[in-house]
């Protein structure tokens, strides 16, 4: 058996993760390990604090170590992601020996190739369609921002996963009252630029909710009131099925868009509210080849280490 060192370091939270492998078809979970990301100085740091808890792997033993990072990669070895103080340079001194092998690859490369591993098999079905087993697969979700990625399969049986920073385009907004939310928005955050991490993001319910209720309260406070009669949940719905559906669209998922990230997994309801639906099928042109798109929540909180994780046991096939 190998053993694979899966990481995601994320805005809020760092996880770790202990796996094994046959290489084949077994991928077994053995140990988590979630440290809070802001108590480190520096990655090295971090994985000071790894090494001192009572984690099941220690780092320079394992095959492989896969990092997933919330920010673009350069190099498989380097990140200064927007949401961290610090930055990842697996070729730096500090690090360099810690690991016999790794790689670095963006948190939402994880989330897509999490959508094969057993987290996928198992992701929650919320429209219904037709997965075309050669189609492109689309992996998106909110939580500290808004990732984005894109899934290959190959001629090889294996599959490739393709970066995207989409979530810090402009967020389309298309009535008066939205565009009243954007000036809002703007004026009392200081952001000139309403982005997509910026919406359907943690901190993008707080504005939202500011907007409609005249209530300024915590993302989490927001998220504990939503109910199904709420006027912010309503539009949060639209808003995500909107961001969903554009991104279907531009990568024609017909393998199946998955929808990844704590605001989801946390608030499912957002995604059965009936505005989600009908935003994501929303489109004079497209709207026959959206309804055949099949879209899935994969919930579990540690969905990025399977990526990893999986990404990982395809790396040790190749040797």
């Amino acid at each position: 058996m190998k053993t694979i060192l899966a990481a995601d370091i994320g805005g809020t939270n760092s996880r770790f993760a202990h796996f094994e492998t046959d290489l084949e078809s077994t991928l077994a979970l053995v140990d988590t390990l979630w440290l809070p990301t802001d108590e480190a100085d520096s990655f090295a740091q971090l994985l000071e604090q790894l090494r001192s808890s009572d984690f099941s792997l220690p780092a320079d033993e394992a095959d492989i170590a896969v990092i997933a990072v919330a920010g673009p990669v350069e190099q498989a070895s380097y990140s200064a992601p927007p949401y961290i103080d610090w930055d990842i340079d697996l070729a730096s001194q500090a690090v360099a020996n810690t690991f016999k092998k790794a790689i670095l690859i963006n948190d939402f490369v994880a989330q897509a190739y999490a959508s094969r591993s057993p987290v996928g098999q198992s992701a929650r079905s919320i429209l219904p369609g037709e997965i075309l087993s050669n189609g492109t697969i689309g992996v998106i979700g909110a939580g500290t921002a808004l990732g984005k990625a894109i899934l290959v399969p190959l001629s090889s049986g294996e599959f490739l996963a393709l970066p995207s920073e989409g979530g810090h385009g402009y967020f389309p907004f298309v009535s008066q009252r939205e565009l009243a939310f954007q000036q809002f928005y703007r004026e009392k955050s200081g952001q000139n630029h309403i982005t997509g991490n910026l919406v359907v993001s943690g901190r993008g319910l707080r504005y939202l909710h500011w907007f409609l209720s005249g209530e300024d309260l915590a993302p989490e406070e927001v998220t504990r009131r939503l109910s199904g009669t709420s006027e912010t949940l309503a539009w949060a719905a639209r808003f995500y099925g909107r961001v969903c559906r554009d991104f279907a669209l531009a990568v024609l998922a017909r393998g199946g868009l998955y929808i990844a990230g704590g605001v989801a997994a946390r608030t499912p309801e957002m995604l059965t509210h009936e505005n989600f639906s009908k935003e994501f099928l929303d489109s004079p042109t497209m709207g026959y080849v959206l309804s055949r798109m099949p879209v899935f929540l994969m919930d579990d909180q540690d969905s990025g280490l399977w990526g990893a994780a999986f990404h990982g046991q395809q790396l040790l096939r190749k040797g």
